[in-house]
């Protein structure tokens, strides 16, 4: 434990603190002086006990509102923090539908471009049959016109 002097409405106190906490308790004291000193000029010599009450109902006063205020705004930073998750869910979700559709457009396009390979195969086939065909008949037609 470590030993501090302070001063509180002009008297020294010796208080003692965990060590390492010296500087904190000075910060306090000095902070509790100043706002006992702001009533005491603002309310006149009504007695220490009162002022003292006055100065701790202050200081609880403005450490409930500010409870109250960091509670609200944990309260909003939950509501954004949930209002995040469910946009990333959509946003996972949205994806996941893309990416289906993109598997789908690339499976048409695979049966398209094989729907394009069997009929450019089935042109070349009816293509060189026709070749053939022709082939025969001019081939024919010159055998029929030398017979003639």
């Amino acid at each position: 434990m470590a030993n501090v002097n302070v001063k509180f409405n002009n008297k020294d106190y010796l208080l003692s603190c965990d060590d390492g906490q010296e500087e904190s308790l000075k910060k306090l004291t000095k902070f509790l002086d100043k706002k006992y000193s702001e009533l005491k000029d603002k309310l006149g010599n009504i007695g220490e006990n009162k002022l003292l009450l006055i100065t701790t109902i202050q200081l609880i006063d403005e450490y409930f509102d500010l409870k109250q205020k960091v509670t609200q705004q944990k309260l909003k930073l939950d509501e954004i923090s949930n209002k995040f998750k469910e946009i990333r869910s959509l946003a996972i979700e949205y994806k996941k539908d893309k990416d289906n559709e993109i598997h789908k457009l690339n499976k048409e396009m695979e049966n398209f471009k094989k729907t394009i390979e069997e009929n450019n195969d089935l042109y070349e086939s009816l293509l060189d049959k026709t070749t053939q065909s022709l082939e025969k008949i001019i081939s024919n037609t010159e055998s029929l016109s030398k017979i003639q």
